[in-house]
């Protein structure tokens, strides 16, 4: 499955869930470990552990295996690894300390999109 694709179906899973503040990265050259990273908001812990599993059983109703995911035991902030796309379900609190977006941008303006509200 091509990047975009795969975008598109974490974008579905997201906005499905009711995902808040969903921003895509294109961090094509300024990681090795992703081209882009997918973050969005939940309004709970909860919510943030009900999305990121929305988002890993939308990847597998495709046919894919998600590499790898992290925090469910906490749910301020779950990864869920799908190799060329990286998505983050964060708490706002956790979501601003970490401040992904600012940490990303560096030398990469213009390349970041959000993609709902």
């Amino acid at each position: 499955m091509q990047a975009d694709q795969m975008i598109e179906l974490v974008q579905s899973a997201l906005d499905d869930m009711k995902a808040k503040d969903i921003v895509l990265l294109d961090v094509t050259g300024k990681s090795s470990v992703t081209d882009f990273m997918m973050i969005a908001s939940g309004t709970s812990k909860r919510h943030v552990l009900s999305v990121a599993q929305a988002v890993i059983e939308k990847v597998k109703q495709a046919g894919l295996q998600p590499l790898g995911s992290e925090g469910q035991n906490a749910g301020d902030w779950v990864l869920v690894d799908l190799g060329d796309v990286v998505v983050h379900v964060m708490m706002p609190d956790a979501r601003s300390f970490y401040d992904l977006e600012r940490l990303w941008r560096f030398e990469n303006e213009g390349k970041e999109r959000v993609v709902s509200q």
